[in-house]
């Protein structure tokens, strides 16, 4: 009897058994190490370094970790451009600005002397050498998504002061390797400059476009996220081909496409787990892996150098985010989460030290010595290190802080939005509509609802209406959102809409625009038309004619006296969500008296978002903005029910002027919280009844079903 031969040979080359302890590391690490509060980038660095040749040798470093390893660091670039929020960084871009200035500035004259006067290193040595303390990398980047607090000032300031730090780092770094080629003349770093800014004109042009087409015309979640993953190796290869290194097109990329890839949408929670689960945790083993540690017990001259690096770039990195703080006045929470963000040594890092040690001087000699490479390898050690746990502090310490300050708030309604189903088609567009609308910080409040009518029980019908809520369910849960799916029997859609509402104790309801199915059908339907007047609750009425996250401007109606109604703050709360997270600018059309609460509460509540006022006197002039709407633009008309207090009898033309005008645009009609009692839907006389139509379309109806026999 033969028996299989498990012998196992170090290091281990078999790509099954590679990966399988690669995945048992990503694993465990974090469970392990959460229990002694070490933070879980440094269990990642650390398993690197037992595991690779320098520790135990189980595993060598091949192309698989290098493949992954440009991938996860293209990652990390990538995502620390999606997730800023843009609005709030064009408030702070001077900010960002002077950190990155001043992170490079401060470490490249700091470093230059101590590697002259303590190193005795030559002129171009010390100035590549510097350029390595200058650089950073967004290492502990992860943590601050995993504590919510990614856009905060402080962080944009960092992600922003990264990409200006990491420019002119990147830059030093190309025109001192240019200067040992053949081709270099002396144009050559302003040939580089031109070629850089060109290109990143053409990304920032052609980028946003191209992924506005693609969304619109494909709506499949693998396919969208596959061309963002083109679109940011596209760019990285292309700041390659230029003379840079990726790391900036990814950024660059991430930038651009961040209006498009809303904050809360499935798409943005895929690339977050993907990145985060793999891409990420494998570049940071490979880092490890890079790292000797016997280097610290070598020969002095290693120590020495590793021990000068390790301190001028710490502490020049320190002076830079202290005076950024001291010239801004923020606070010293902020500093700290700044300096550890931008305390962590690798990409460039590397990338300059490697290009450093191929370099061959006349005399034989290289650029960057082997004390310089081991060096490199302890200064992105311990950077790491103390960047992973200087993050992990003061990310805790401030989203303790906020959850504080929420609490110290006026305490809000609670949010449950319900979410009718009735036409496949419309789903995702409803879905979407809710999600952006929604509190960033809530992960549930939404209730997904099919109606069956009681006389029309079928097994067809059941079967539509579960599949329909299956939809609706793999969609939250795609965006990481908790969904409830009801289904109920009543005796018409309605009142089941209104009784689902009352049991679960929903905030609002969003469905979709009813579909005219004869000529004398009304614009909203019966059984909307029911819904308002059985219920006090906001109704929002959606008709989306393109994806959601490519809408470009949101244009908003709002009628005379809307502040007096009870649910303005709520609507406008919700508008200015949906602003936020698109990144499109939110025009309001209104009364010159509703227009001082509008911006009231817009610069108190959501000072990112960009806002537009005009005027609006009278509803009558709704006409006007049809010069306004364009194709891309969705519409919000906040209407009101009949006898309210913003209710203008001019409100009856508006189903015919919508219909007339806008058939074309994609649009919400907006009905908000009203006081008062709701009006029954359902009688014991006829509980069947949908609602009681005017005189004028009963007439109508009766002509119709005359001529109809006729």
């Amino acid at each position: 009897m033969h028996w299989p031969d498990f012998n196992l040979e170090f290091p281990i080359t078999d790509p099954t058994w590679i990966f399988f302890l690669v995945l048992v590391i990503i694993l465990f690490a974090p469970i392990l190490l959460s229990r002694l509060r070490i933070p879980h980038i440094i269990g990642m660095i650390l398993a690197g370094v037992m595991i690779g040749e320098h520790g135990f040798n189980i595993l060598v470093r091949d192309s698989s970790f290098e493949l992954f390893g440009k991938v996860g660091l293209y990652y990390i670039m990538f995502l620390a451009g999606l997730e800023m929020n843009m609005e709030d960084f064009k408030s702070i871009r001077t900010k960002a600005i002077v950190l990155g200035l001043l992170a490079f500035i401060i470490p490249i004259t700091l470093g230059f002397f101590s590697n002259v006067f303590i190193l005795k290193y030559g002129f171009i040595t010390s100035v590549l050498l510097a350029s390595m303390y200058a650089s950073h990398t967004l290492i502990s980047y992860p943590i601050v998504i995993r504590y919510g607090i990614s856009r905060q000032r402080s962080v944009s300031i960092a992600v922003g002061g990264t990409a200006v730090t990491d420019t002119l780092t990147l830059l030093v770094l190309a025109v001192i390797g240019g200067m040992f080629k053949e081709e270099y003349s002396d144009l050559f770093w302003v040939w580089l400059v031109v070629k850089v800014i060109f290109l990143s004109v053409l990304i920032i042009i052609f980028f946003p476009r191209i992924g506005r087409w693609f969304f619109r015309k494909y709506d499949d979640n693998v396919v969208q996220f596959i061309f963002v993953l083109a679109m940011v190796f596209l760019g990285a290869g292309l700041m390659e081909v230029v003379g840079m290194e990726g790391i900036l097109g990814a950024f660059l990329a991430g930038l651009v496409l961040n209006r498009l890839i809303p904050h809360v949408s499935p798409l943005m929670h895929h690339l977050e787990f993907v990145g985060n689960a793999l891409f990420i945790p494998y570049f940071l083993i490979g880092v490890g892996m890079l790292i000797d540690i016997r280097i610290l017990f070598g020969h002095g001259a290693a120590l020495k150098v590793a021990l000068v690096m390790t301190v001028m770039a710490m502490i020049s990195k320190w002076i830079a985010c202290w005076a950024t703080q001291k010239i801004y006045r923020m606070a010293s929470l902020e500093r700290e989460l700044m300096f550890g963000l931008s305390n962590a040594q690798a990409a460039a890092t590397l990338a300059a030290v490697l290009v450093g040690y191929n370099i061959i001087l006349p005399d034989g000699q290289r650029l960057l010595n082997e004390d310089v490479l081991n060096g490199t390898v302890v200064l992105i050690l311990f950077t790491c290190i103390i960047s992973s746990f200087v993050t992990e502090r003061a990310a805790r310490k401030m989203a303790v802080k906020e959850d504080y300050e929420g609490m110290k708030a006026e305490p809000l309604e609670e949010e449950n939005v319900l979410i009718p189903m009735a036409n496949p088609e419309t789903i995702e567009y409803l879905m979407g509509m809710a999600l952006v609308m929604k509190d960033p910080k809530r992960k549930g409040g939404f209730t997904a609802l099919n109606v069956i009518n009681d006389s029309m029980t079928s097994v067809a019908s059941q079967t539509k209406g579960r599949r329909q809520l299956e939809h609706a369910a793999m969609i939250a849960a795609s965006a990481d959102v908790t969904l409830n799916t009801v289904t109920r029997y009543d005796l018409n859609i309605a009142s089941g809409i209104i009784h689902t509402l009352k049991e679960c104790n929903s905030s609002e309801v969003v469905i979709g625009l009813h579909r005219k199915a004869t000529l004398v059908d009304s614009f909203l339907g019966n059984m909307t038309e029911s819904l308002l007047k059985g219920m006090h609750r906001q109704v929002m009425i959606v008709k989306c004619l393109m994806p959601v996250n490519t809408l470009r401007r949101i244009i908003v109606a709002v009628p005379p006296k809307a502040e007096y109604e009870v649910g303005f703050f709520k609507w406008l709360e919700r508008i200015c969500r949906m602003g936020s997270q698109l990144g499109c600018r939110v025009h309001f059309f209104a009364h010159p008296d509703t227009q001082r609460y509008l911006e009231e509460y817009i610069n108190k509540k959501h000072k990112g978002v960009r806002s537009e006022f005009s005027e609006l006197s009278n509803w009558d002039e709704l006409l006007l903005l049809t010069r306004q709407v364009n194709y891309d633009h969705l519409l919000v008309i906040v209407s009101a029910r009949r006898g309210y207090i913003s209710y203008d009898p001019s409100f009856e033309r508006l189903p015919q002027q919508i219909a007339r005008y806008f058939n074309n645009n994609s649009l919400i009609v907006l009905f908000p919280d009203q006081y008062g009692d709701p009006q029954e839907t359902v009688s014991f006389s006829d509980p069947t009844q949908h609602h009681e139509s005017p005189h004028y379309e009963s007439v109508g109806q009766w002509f119709y079903k005359w001529f109809k026999k006729k």
